[in-house]
């Protein structure tokens, strides 16, 4: 499990001091990574009820949880590293109680108590950690957090550009006890060769091998495209009804 750089540069993405700055420079404008919340509402909608207590991890400036607000979500808690943000954001949303905000590292987040949340929403987070030189050790520590935060039956939606090759090896290890879903979605600028319409349902999971590894055949459409990753933590009855294989020689 490698330093992923496939969509890193030379800024350190894991550093408070570099968002405080950017931030600071931002002067109170709105952005949102990857995709807007009017392309994620589907995905959304499926796994997360709107009843749900939510974590939106590294939430910055964007426009994510006041949307999910409006669209009847009643409990965000958003945390991120940088403090100009939260103080930021704090302000802007002072009087919608829907909202909360803190000052936190995704990697220690242990103000909140095990199993505090139904979701765990992530638009870029993980991306930024992998940017750095310890990628694999503080990618271990914010998912082992992650997980220690979800209920059974919670959902930790990951938006990322890291494609399964780079994202499942960190995913899907049994200490999270996660079912994954993955889907795939173009650029919101995106535009098809020619102006042709795509026939394809973005809303279909992609059936990944057993290897955790894209089909063969599968091919984007969007070679910049985001990967959107459902992971859905077992319950107690169905981690019992994984099945075990013993180790045979052959294995050994």
């Amino acid at each position: 499990m490698f330093r992923d750089v496939s969509s890193c540069n030379t800024y350190n993405y894991g550093d408070a001091l570099y968002w405080d700055s950017r931030y600071i420079q931002e002067a109170g404008g709105a952005f949102d990574w990857y995709q807007r919340y009017s392309s994620l509402r589907p995905f959304v909608r499926r796994y997360v009820p709107t009843s749900s207590r939510v974590l939106m991890v590294g939430c910055g400036n964007a426009l994510m949880s006041e949307d999910m607000v409006k669209d009847g979500y009643e409990d965000i808690m958003n945390i991120d590293i940088s403090s100009v943000a939260i103080e930021m954001m704090r302000r802007k949303y002072e009087f919608v109680p829907q909202l909360k905000y803190m000052q936190m590292d995704v990697r220690d987040m242990s103000f909140f108590p095990d199993e505090s949340f139904d979701s765990v929403m992530d638009k870029g987070t993980l991306d930024s950690l992998m940017c750095g030189t310890d990628a694999p050790i503080t990618a271990s520590r914010m998912l082992g957090e992650v997980s220690r935060l979800l209920k059974p039956g919670g959902t930790y939606m990951l938006i990322t550009y890291g494609d399964p090759s780079a994202r499942m090896p960190h995913l899907n290890l049994p200490t999270y006890g996660w079912n994954i879903f993955l889907y795939n979605l173009p650029r919101p600028d995106f535009k098809r060769p020619g102006g042709c319409s795509s026939t394809k349902s973005y809303l279909e999971p992609i059936p990944i091998t057993e290897k955790g590894l894209l089909p063969a055949d599968f091919v984007l459409e969007d070679p910049d495209s985001h990967f959107i990753y459902v992971c859905k933590k077992m319950d107690d009855t169905e981690l019992r009804n994984i099945p075990t294989y013993p180790l045979t020689s052959e294995i050994l």
